[in-house]
């Protein structure tokens, strides 16, 4: 039963497969022209969004470490830069306990 069921979802997917190349392009100019205006948009928009997007986020964190019986509360300063990089400082370190 479950080699029937797999064979016929796979036809099934080469008919759509199939019939999807089949398909013929629009012959209308005016279309053309409107469907090459919506392709050059996205890269238009890619490079103003890569510009906008260069500037450094700075996050501040903070985590309970335990070394040995004693556990410190440290918060560093992480520093994520456009080229893709990360820069962490510890800013502190308290004894909790």
């Amino acid at each position: 039963m479950k080699k029937l069921l797999a064979l016929t979802l796979s036809i099934a997917s080469i008919g759509l497969v199939t019939s999807s190349a089949e398909a013929k392009p629009a012959k209308s100019s005016a279309a053309t022209v409107a469907t090459a205006a919506v392709a050059s948009a996205p890269a238009a928009q890619w490079g103003r969004r890569g510009r906008l997007n260069r500037r450094v986020r700075v996050v501040t964190q903070t985590r309970l470490v335990r070394r040995g019986r004693r556990v410190y509360r440290e918060t560093y300063q992480v520093r994520y830069l456009p080229n893709g990089r990360t820069q962490v400082r510890l800013i502190s370190r308290v004894r909790v306990r």
